[in-house]
């Protein structure tokens, strides 16, 4: 029997480990990458601009003065709420297509 314990695996078993290594250090890569990445939304028209990063941590907020009315505070809540859901879509759906691109779409649970 080979040394891996399967007759005839011993190279392409070796050969497989260290492509599952070398695609494993990419996607640390790949993460580092996206945790770093800053994406912007906007709700209102662009009245309401959220920046959020690739860890999905909301990292900034403008509101222009225009939709800033004490009559209609909901208003504001509403276009602040709808900025951010949607800066974190955009993080969530830019970290799916760079790890798409390491793993070829292979469905990994957990992976990040």
């Amino acid at each position: 029997m080979a040394r891996g314990g399967y007759p005839g695996m011993g190279g392409n078993m070796n050969n497989m480990m260290k492509q599952m290594q070398k695609m494993q250090k990419k996607m640390e890569e790949i993460q580092a990458e996206i945790d770093a990445k800053e994406l912007e939304a906007t709700a209102g028209g662009g009245a309401v601009k959220v920046t959020v990063n690739g860890k999905r941590e909301v990292l900034d907020i403008e509101i222009d003065q225009s939709v800033v009315d004490p009559e209609d505070v909901e208003m504001l809540q509403d276009l602040v709420l709808a900025a951010v859901n949607e800066g974190l879509r955009k993080a969530e759906q830019y970290a799916a297509d760079e790890m798409k691109k390491v793993t070829g779409g292979m469905n990994i649970p957990g992976l990040f």
